[in-house]
């Protein structure tokens, strides 16, 4: 009786040997090692991105995107004039992501970022001149947490500002990225009647990609609340628009003293001029669309139409962007557009300050309404985010498929070869 079990123990080894050799040798990739190892170790079977924030198992998209709209492949090239220009928005984890920039990227030649300072510096490979413009490594140079209308405008004149004046063949392009305001004028999402002056592009070879952050409404409201209820002003923002700060009648005050520190949530709702209301549509829009900062020039349903398309179709042609409720799904579609390796893996923080803020259903509804404009962007956002992973996706296991198929060839190309040299061996 032992010796029988023992034989049928030992045909299940054998067994489990030739399906492994078997394996093998139909699927010898790097993928199908996966698999295997998948296959031996459950807890390691999940998707490590929807295990990180929770993504639906089944997400069913709502928007119509081009193949174009999806795939964010672009070449850029940090040993030349390149630059990534980061759009940060207040309150959406820029910061952490902006750390990731200067301290967690795999660089021939890494960001140099001293104890106590806040700025890295970040040089391109044997050259003396940045390829990142972001708070931690140009600081604010274009003025506290720039918007889109000042960057655009800016950020061309200031960084050739620090490079020796010279000759160059073509003119600045902003890759990846935004129409310019007289394109988007032009644009059937647009008013045909509103047009103004594209952003001054001086002579250069250098390409822009433009990057940014975006978080949930609700959340980013409350963490602009409690933030500013601390102390924060961000009065040193500058809110250039065609060429000019907006006038106090234009862009008054919610708080008389030095700051809004203590302010009450509701306080801070009641305020009509508060920019924190659909904060993240203004800071990606064309705001000269619009006559900048005074509402007198077109109705206000007329100006949030404008607003909201200018916003979605900046962030439509941006580069990359990511979203902070999101952060492996951000890592990976980052490092698939740049062809640049984060060193360690992003972390989902589900507690924050804005977490931990009780509200009632009411109080809920009355901050959507306050920002239904970034709601929508937001939607839209998500939406074209998740189709362009999938999209990654799905590319990716096609181009590992492609591989398997020509190892599949080129294996069977051998055997045969190996084949018609034992038969004319035996022949001989």
């Amino acid at each position: 009786m032992e010796d029988r079990s023992h034989k049928v123990l030992l045909a299940l080894v054998m067994l489990f040997l030739f399906a492994v050799i078997v394996l093998q040798y139909v699927c010898p990739g790097t993928e199908c090692q996966l698999l295997r190892l998948r296959a031996l170790s459950p807890a390691a079977a999940a998707d490590p991105y929807r295990a990180e924030d929770e993504t639906p198992a089944r997400f069913v998209p709502r928007f119509n995107f081009s193949a174009d709209d999806l795939l964010r492949r672009v070449d850029f090239n940090i040993k030349g004039d390149d630059l990534i220009v980061f759009l940060h928005i207040q309150k959406t984890g820029g910061t952490t992501f902006g750390r990731h920039l200067v301290r967690n990227i795999q660089l021939e030649q890494p960001c140099e970022c001293r104890a106590g300072q806040k700025k890295c510096t970040c040089h391109r490979p044997g050259k003396r001149e940045t390829w990142l413009f972001s708070r931690f490594s140009t600081g604010w140079s274009c003025g506290l947490h720039a918007d889109w209308t000042e960057l655009t405008n800016c950020v061309p004149s200031v960084v050739d500002s620090k490079k020796e004046v010279r000759l160059r063949p073509s003119s600045d392009r902003v890759m990846g990225t935004f129409l310019s305001a007289k394109e988007y004028s032009a644009s059937p999402a647009s008013c045909a009647a509103l047009s103004s002056p594209a952003p001054h592009l001086r002579n250069s070879a250098r390409n822009f990609y433009y990057i940014t952050i975006l978080r949930d409404p609700v959340s980013r409201y409350l963490s602009e609340w409690r933030h500013v209820q601390r102390g924060a002003t961000w009065k040193a923002s500058l809110h250039v628009c065609d060429g000019r700060s907006p006038t106090t009648e234009e862009l008054p005050s919610c708080y008389s003293g030095d700051d809004w520190s203590g302010c009450s949530l509701q306080e801070f709702m009641d305020c009509p001029y508060n920019l924190a209301n659909n904060r993240q549509v203004r800071m990606l829009s064309d705001l000269s669309l619009v006559g900048c900062y005074n509402l007198s020039v077109m109705p206000e349903e007329q100006r949030n139409k404008v607003l909201l398309d200018s916003a979605k179709e900046n962030l439509k042609r941006m580069a990359f962007f990511g979203l902070t409720e999101f952060q492996r799904k951000t890592q990976y579609l980052f490092e698939k557009t740049f062809n640049m390796n984060f060193i360690s893996p992003f972390t989902q923080y589900n507690s924050t300050r804005a977490s931990s803020v009780e509200i009632d259903r009411q109080t809920q509804q009355r901050i959507e309404a306050l920002n239904f404009l970034d709601m929508e962007l937001y939607d839209y956002a998500k939406d074209l985010f998740l189709q362009r992973y999938q999209y990654m996706r799905q590319k990716e296991h096609q181009e590992a498929r492609r591989k398997r198929q020509e190892q599949r060839k080129i294996l069977r190309a051998q055997q045969a070869h190996l084949r018609e040299q034992g038969e004319n061996s035996s022949s001989s």
